[in-house]
């Protein structure tokens, strides 16, 4: 299947059922558990009953937790409508051919995973998801992008806490854009799962048929293959610029790929040896020092 390249933009309100406030609150230091206050009633009883579930000890976390909740709201409230977040993608024709993927006729160099999590788990590789080149049959592959306007994730710059809070927010909208792209692209454009019906916490729980490895994380962690993505989509349609080494800006912007194989799942790469660098950097027709630069963390 193929599709042209596809524009959405968001909203702010739009997105705000997607956000993931887990990770918003871990940014500020908070556990898990703080973050419930994101899905309870906001009248005054409501709030007042959930901070009482807390121990004594931890209610008054739990109230800067509440807090902080409640500016970040105010915040996305002054900011809907003045700014908007922007997603792209495409659908495209692909193959595997062994740790590479064919999109569009573009070779797509993956690097396999070298250790097991359990004794029986194969050494996954986000390749092993696309039917091989040898089969005949083509699949399909999607690429995506997300990103904030520029100038909101630059604003209250006059205040060191309202600018590090709109930055946090910034990040927790161009993810939940890639979200709802993503159940967009499921279940309208791709339609593998058109009949997909997820209650919002299934939905942040990834419990649906595909994945979306963005670069950068663990099954997908080399950042210079952005300027692979960039090819394939044009990022700079929706704002987004490739510095040299590969980084993104605006900061607050996610780019990876779509897989609908239902067996597909994360993983991560973890550490690789010298063998592996050195065919992924002749495979990636790159240098070995450079590959380096990017894979430092993944190296034995």
């Amino acid at each position: 299947m193929r599709t042209e390249i596809t524009v959405v933009t968001y909203q702010l309100h739009d997105l705000l059922e997607y956000i993931n406030w887990i990770y918003f609150f871990h940014a500020w230091g908070f556990q898990p558990r703080f973050a419930a206050i994101a899905h309870i009633h906001g009248c005054d009883a409501c709030r007042a009953s959930w901070l009482a579930g807390f121990p004594e000890g931890e209610r008054a976390k739990a109230a800067e937790a509440m807090q902080l909740h409640k500016e970040a709201m105010r915040m996305l409230n002054e900011l809907d409508g003045k700014y908007h977040v922007y997603a792209i993608f495409r659908l495209m024709e692909a193959n595997s051919d062994g740790d590479d993927l064919i999109l569009e006729g573009i070779r797509f160099p993956l690097l396999r995973q070298q250790t097991r999590v359990h004794p029986d788990d194969p050494f996954l590789c986000l390749s092993d998801f696309v039917r091989p080149l040898s089969s005949g049959i083509t699949d399909t592959v999607g690429a995506f992008a997300t990103t904030v306007d520029e100038a909101m994730e630059d604003g209250y710059a006059y205040d060191d806490y309202k600018h590090l809070l709109v930055k946090t927010l910034c990040e927790r909208l161009a993810e939940a854009a890639a979200e709802k792209v993503h159940e967009t692209i499921r279940k309208e454009v791709w339609e593998y799962a058109k009949d997909e019906k997820l209650t919002k916490e299934e939905l942040l729980n990834e419990d649906y048929q595909g994945i979306r490895p963005a670069v950068g994380y663990p099954s997908l962690p080399d950042i210079s293959v952005s300027f692979l993505l960039d090819s394939l989509l044009d990022m700079g349609r929706i704002g987004i610029r490739l510095t040299e080494n590969g980084m993104m800006q605006p900061h607050a912007s996610v780019c990876g790929l779509m897989f609908a194989h239902p067996a597909s799942r994360y993983f991560s790469v973890g550490k690789i040896d010298e063998e592996q660098l050195l065919d992924y950097a002749r495979r990636r027709g790159v240098s070995p020092d450079k590959i380096r630069k990017y894979l430092t963390a993944n190296l034995q």
